[in-house]
């Protein structure tokens, strides 16, 4: 009898050990670090008429920008 590939049933492969544990440390601390780093460059240059507004917006588009790169990790 002839078997098809279609027939042939694989089983999913494990996940790297890397890809499992460290990969998603590395991401948090990476993730963290630019979001914190970026945050805090913009209170630092903050100028006298922008308020509040600069360190929000600076936040929210490194919180953005973070998921973006980083979030199917």
């Amino acid at each position: 009898k002839e078997v098809l590939d279609m027939d042939i049933q694989s089983k999913p492969s494990q996940p790297h050990w890397y890809e499992r544990y460290l990969q998603p440390c590395v991401a948090e601390l990476l993730g963290s670090t630019l979001f914190i780093f970026i945050g805090c460059l913009s209170v630092v240059e903050d100028t006298a008429g922008t308020g509040r507004l600069q360190p929000a917006l600076t936040h929210g588009l490194a919180l953005g920008l973070t998921v973006a790169v980083l979030g199917d990790i």
